[in-house]
């Protein structure tokens, strides 16, 4: 059984005891949620689709770190115009675990 959520603003493919790196949320590390935005569900004998979400259906996830990505360089430059801009970026992240899939 696997499900589609909108988490943070990403779409995310989750079954039961993955670990997922979403952008951060404001939550403590140990604190458990709960995930409304199911888009959708699938079982070994039905696919259900959200519109846009399934009612009544959640997850359980238990925050277990923030942290920083790796770092990306932005770097623009204009040929034979002295022109070069270099920037760095690292994006927050949040690592949750699924603890549990639920749908009624």
């Amino acid at each position: 059984m696997y499900a589609i959520a909108n988490i943070a603003g990403t779409q995310v493919k989750v079954q039961q005891g993955d670990k997922i790196c979403v952008p951060k949320l404001d939550l403590e590390v140990g604190q458990t949620t709960q995930i409304n935005d199911i888009l959708l569900v699938s079982t070994n004998d039905e696919t259900r689709i959200g519109e846009p979400v399934i009612p009544n259906a959640s997850i359980q996830a238990k925050v277990l770190t923030h942290g920083k990505e790796k770092k990306i360089i932005v770097f623009k430059m204009k040929r034979r115009k002295k022109y070069r801009r270099k920037r760095g970026h690292r994006q927050l992240f949040t690592e949750l675990l699924i603890e549990n899939l639920s749908i009624a």
